[in-house]
């Protein structure tokens, strides 16, 4: 019994690490700053995008035991290998190219004159290198980053929480729920739940005779863990944005926002130790997607190492390009993608949580077209003039704040599994 509660703990700590990105951490205490006396309503829309679905997305592949691929082919072969290259496709050119960016604006700009472009550049030839080499050195760093970078954030949070006396000033959202939910987007992790949730999942070191109940336990409980780590340290960080707001500008950016709070709770010093952590921790997330990406592509050409080569290659030249950009330009231009990939993702993972007999490939495939239809326009937005979009927005329920696939989905979801239940009575 002790071994098991063990167990559930290095699980939830690895799971917490996987989830944990440096990139991510500039955007709660943002959110938190114009949030301010709305912050509790924030920080439970963000934690429903940025905890919940993800942690979900683990246990849909816990009852799978498969890859991502597995999550969409009872909707068609074809859906899921498409779905995977476009995943893929988005993790190399927004994520990764974003850790480029939070490392020049957090470790270089503060104290060295020089362009984006080339801390980029330089950025990723040494990701390159590192994915061609498969270094181990990585995974031993990331065993050190996590806990220091988390002992450091808590240190923000519990100083901040009790030395601030600053009076929260009124928030700038009409909707906080639905603006934190739309920034948890923004972490990426119900993404990365599907793309390396299954890889987790089948390395554990699992006995042979473990049955499935047992490993399914097991994972649910470290998904609770990674959770709870998760909410503590989000919600910290969103409250003290909401506390410290009055300090910062209109115009300052989600890293100038996370600088200054450390400035603020720990000094100079502790900025500066915190800038080089989550510089190191960007790079080891940036050669992880990279690699992951490559690795697939060398597994549909028939593990031809050409295609691992061309892959890294293009996902660093990807990179130097987006990433010599601000985060709040490569923010804004990962929105479109968002809307278009997120609502088929979180259909796709809840859907593989239904036990076998209601997940029928009918049911999947209507659910998912039914939700990229009513998501087009959400995508459509960030396109072309929103005027044109006005008619149909209108007729769209929740669709004027980018969830209108949400209850399409539902509703044809129940619709269909009646349907379906009715024919088999």
């Amino acid at each position: 019994m002790q071994n098991f509660k063990k167990q559930i703990l290095i699980t939830g700590f690895a799971l917490f690490s996987m989830f944990f990105g440096a990139g991510n951490l500039i955007l709660p205490p943002f959110l938190g700053k114009n949030a301010a006396d709305m912050w509790f309503w924030v920080t439970i829309g963000f934690f429903i995008t940025a905890v919940f679905i993800p942690i979900l997305g683990i246990l849909a592949h816990a009852r799978l035991q498969g890859t991502m691929y597995d999550f969409g082919k009872k909707v068609s072969p074809i859906f899921s290998l498409v779905y995977c290259l476009i995943v893929y496709a988005i993790s190399i050119a927004l994520p990764a190219p974003r850790t480029a960016s939070v490392t020049h604006e957090m470790a270089i700009q503060p104290y060295f004159e020089i362009n984006s472009l080339i801390t980029s550049t330089i950025y990723f030839i040494l990701v390159f290198s590192f994915v061609m080499n498969r270094s181990k050195i990585l995974n031993l760093i990331g065993r050190f980053l996590t806990p220091l970078i988390v002992l450091i954030l808590l240190s923000v949070i519990f100083i901040g929480i009790f030395s601030s006396n600053s009076i929260i000033s009124p928030s700038i959202f009409n909707t906080p729920i639905i603006d934190g939910l739309l920034e948890g987007y923004q972490t990426f992790d119900a993404i990365g739940a599907v793309v390396i949730g299954g890889v987790l999942v089948i390395s554990m070191n699992f006995n042979t005779n473990t049955s499935f109940e047992a490993k399914k336990e097991l994972i649910t409980k470290s998904g609770f863990v990674a959770g709870l780590g998760l909410l503590i340290i989000y919600a910290g960080l969103i409250y003290n944005g909401a506390l410290f707001g009055s300090f910062f500008g209109d115009k300052a950016s989600r890293t100038e926002v996370l600088s200054g709070l450390s400035t603020k709770t720990l000094g100079n010093i502790g900025t500066t130790f915190l800038s080089i952590l989550v510089a190191l921790a960007c790079f080891t997330t940036a050669v992880g997607i990279i690699t992951g990406t490559a690795d697939y592509f060398k597994g549909i050409f028939k593990n031809n190492q050409k295609a691992y080569t061309i892959t890294a290659l293009v996902g660093c030249l990807l990179g130097i390009v987006v990433g010599q950009f601000d985060v709040h330009y490569i923010i804004n231009i990962a929105l479109p993608a968002l809307m278009f990939i997120y609502p088929i993702t979180i259909v796709l993972i809840l859907l593989n949580l239904l036990p076998e007999k209601l997940a029928t490939p009918t049911l999947f495939r209507t659910v998912v077209i039914v939700a990229f239809i009513f998501s087009i326009p959400d995508f459509l937005q960030f396109i072309i003039d929103k005027k044109h979009l006005s008619g149909v927005q209108e007729l769209i329920p929740l669709a004027k704040h980018h969830l209108g696939w949400v209850l399409p989905a539902l509703l044809t979801f129940i619709i269909v599994s009646f349907l379906e239940k009715r024919i088999k009575i």
